[in-house]
């Protein structure tokens, strides 16, 4: 008996060892072999097929993937970019390219050989001899053509908002330019591509005062006032809608919420929004303009002064708009909190008097927790966000919880009450470089997406229609989406984390 024992257990045994299954072979299929692509910027479709995680690598920058990697087990959308096949110099020639893109399962790979045609340069922009406006009168009788929805209905009608942010806004000291800090004009391409991509409305941040041809009546150069018309009809041609605003402009009025500047600047505040009003009266509702931006005179909580004094801002806003009649009679204006904080908005907002009921929409703004959103110190940022990350990377609040209670409160204080919000801008740096890991760039970039994804849905569940920042640079600490010479998508993945809910 004690034989057999143990002659069973030596047979098991064996089985045991030697009968074990290897490790499945890897597989992997692919939908195509090859894309094509016309010149301009596009997206096509793989489909990756892996018994086991997969990677995929692509031999040149100018097309991208996403996702990149996957866990195996089914099949999964591969979203293959390229941008456009054009040079950004006038003139300059382009030929077709080719990349290869290989998906990889352990050490069996396969690879999509990816060509793009050339694209013919495109002309460049006209440079318009400028174009004085109209000889028209301040103010026209009123006009609800085209006008006929109100605030609440207009905001309900929007979905996905996006800025063209640090552009028309460029202000480098004393010289205010387009390109003044670092990006290219805004072109035709760049905004049918935010289009395409799902966005239905843009926020312009615009300079004026850099603008004004005559200090005595702050008479704003003809040639500024063409050029952003330009824009605004990229928008709105699009059938999208454009908020028009004053934003920093050197700072005399975001920075000077004070008695002391308090009549200067409610001078010059009529004296631009009624040019601009009178100038852009015949837009239809698509049209809609933003009185000031973060109006502050520091960080911290705002005295009573500071609180007047950036209240009378949006009501000079509010009635030199009206003065002009016509559509702006009707037109939805859009007024903000002190320095657009959610905090200050339920403390102390209280929205100007208007001679037309329900046409106001308020604004904030939303970068919190700041060192994981915008801190730039390598040693003060915190670069991961969310309950799904703990540890020294990650910010000491801001995180799920925080979002649902600021947006909380918005709902109680204006959505509940009539008054509907638009969160003006949000977004979160991206660290490229700053990072030293590839674990944390990776987690930081999956940081990033839970937090556009995250903020963009807690927005929408209680009727706020987001705007994303875009900075338009490249490169570490920035919150680029879009290419601005080729309108391609730099991160397809934070605009799908937007578009997500």
């Amino acid at each position: 008996m004690k034989f057999f024992s143990l002659l069973v257990f030596c047979v098991v045994g064996v089985g045991a060892c030697s009968g074990e299954d290897p490790e499945p072979a890897p597989e992997l299929a692919l939908s195509v072999e090859a894309l094509d692509f016309t010149g301009a910027a596009e997206t096509k479709i793989l489909h990756v097929k892996a018994n086991a995680a997969w990677t995929t690598t692509v031999s040149d920058a100018w097309c991208s993937v996403s996702p990149a990697s996957g866990e195996g087990g089914g099949t999964v959308k591969v979203n293959v970019s390229v941008e456009a096949n054009v040079s950004v110099e006038a003139n300059a020639v382009t030929s077709a390219r080719h990349a290869t893109l290989t998906v990889a399962v352990g050490a069996l790979s396969k690879t999509v050989a990816v060509t793009q045609e050339k694209e013919a340069n495109p002309e460049p922009e006209p440079n318009p001899e400028p174009v004085p406006p109209p000889d028209e009168p301040l103010y026209i009788p009123p006009d609800k053509t085209g006008m006929d929805n109100n605030a609440v209905a207009l905001v309900a009608g929007m979905s996905y908002g996006w800025n063209i942010g640090n552009t028309l806004e460029a202000y480098n000291g004393t010289t205010p330019s387009e390109t003044a800090w670092g990006n290219p004009k805004v072109t035709r391409l760049l905004i049918d591509s935010v289009k395409a991509a799902g966005f239905d409305a843009i926020r312009i941040p615009c300079a004026w005062s850099g603008y004004v041809e005559d200090q005595a009546t702050y008479k704003i150069r003809d040639s500024w006032l063409v050029r952003v018309k330009e824009v605004v009809d990229y928008c709105v041609d699009n059938g999208m809608y454009a908020i028009l605003n004053i934003h920093w402009d050197g700072g005399w009025l975001e920075e000077n919420p004070t008695y002391a500047a308090q009549a200067e600047v409610n001078k010059k505040q009529q004296a631009l929004w009624e040019q601009i009003a009178v100038y852009f009266r015949s837009y239809d509702e698509h049209l809609l303009f933003a009185g000031t931006n973060e109006v502050h005179a520091g960080y911290g909580n705002p005295t009573a002064e500071n609180i007047e004094v950036q209240l009378s801002y949006n009501q000079t806003f509010v009635s030199a708009v009206r003065a002009t009649g016509g559509r702006n009679a009707w037109r939805n204006l859009v007024v903000q909190a002190y320095n657009t904080n959610i905090d200050h908005a339920a403390a102390y907002f209280e929205p100007p008097a208007d001679s037309v009921p329900n046409r106001l929409i308020m604004e904030i703004h939303y970068y919190d927790p700041w060192d994981f959103c915008g801190e730039s110190s390598t040693g003060n940022f915190k670069y991961l966000w969310g309950a799904e990350f703990s540890g020294a990377g990650k910010s000491s609040y801001g995180q799920e919880d925080y979002v649902d209670a600021q947006f909380g409160k918005l709902k109680a204080h204006f959505i509940d009450r009539s008054i509907p919000v638009i969160l003006g801008e949000y977004g979160a740096n991206l660290r490229t470089t700053s990072l030293g890991a590839d674990r944390q760039r990776a987690d930081n970039r999956t940081s990033r997406n839970s937090y556009l994804r995250y903020v963009t849905a807690a927005a929408k569940r209680v009727g706020i229609v987001t705007f994303c920042w875009d900075t338009g640079h490249i490169g570490d600490a920035s919150m680029t989406l879009f290419n601005r010479n080729t309108g391609a998508q730099v991160y397809p993945d934070a605009i799908d984390a937007i578009m997500s809910r």
